[in-house]
């Protein structure tokens, strides 16, 4: 991608900059759950109520860093619950190269000052197979000096996948700081073409 272009899609804050020592003001609890099989690994993903609403409330890659305690994944879904019967089809159609977004109401706390969500947000601008850095995400927040809290904030993203928090890089491009293991992160921008494909996987 042609350097100038680089972050371009990102929208630019015209409010106040976000509080770096905020990655998030809540965690929400999750209601149930339910595991996907992928080519890259099981996923687990969660549900629960926010605000009045069902919610997708995380999706991780299981064994991961940041992976969420026991407590906070709910029960075991066994009623066939319908917001997760449509995550794990919209993940599985995503693997299979049959959809690049997904149309999910995640838990998502929209409050301006929390630096987590806003870099959520912004990660969800990137389009399938292209990329951005940590830098970048920072100056449509409000500046570099956010970087690293930047960075921090992608490595806790809660919604592998459906937050395509693999397309942040580092700022010489490098494959830096998903909680996935780098190797997923490498085999998730193979598949959307971000990067020269080399025999694996897909």
């Amino acid at each position: 991608m042609d350097p100038a272009e680089q972050g371009a899609f990102l929208p630019r804050g015209d409010g106040p900059a976000p509080q770096a020592d905020a990655l998030h003001l809540r965690e929400p609890i999750a209601a149930r759950h339910r595991e996907v099989a992928t080519p890259l690994g099981t996923m687990l993903v969660a549900v629960g109520d926010f605000d009045g609403h069902p919610a997708v409330t995380g999706a991780w890659f299981v064994g991961q860093a940041h992976f969420p305690a026991t407590g906070l994944l709910g029960e075991p879904d066994h009623d066939g619950d319908p917001l997760l019967a449509a995550a794990a089809e919209q993940l599985t159609q995503w693997f299979a190269r049959e959809r690049q977004g997904f149309d999910l109401p995640l838990a998502l706390d929209q409050k301006p000052q929390s630096l987590g969500p806003r870099v959520w947000r912004a990660l969800q601008e990137i389009p399938y197979g292209r990329t951005t850095t940590y830098g970048e995400i920072a100056v449509a927040l409000g500046g570099r000096s956010l970087a690293q809290a930047v960075g921090q904030a992608v490595g806790r993203n809660p919604w592998a996948v459906i937050v395509p928090c693999h397309r942040a890089l580092g700022s010489d491009g490098g494959l830096t700081g998903y909680a996935g293991g780098l190797e997923r992160k490498r085999a998730l921008l193979e598949l959307e073409g971000a990067l020269p494909h080399e025999p694996g996987l897909f």
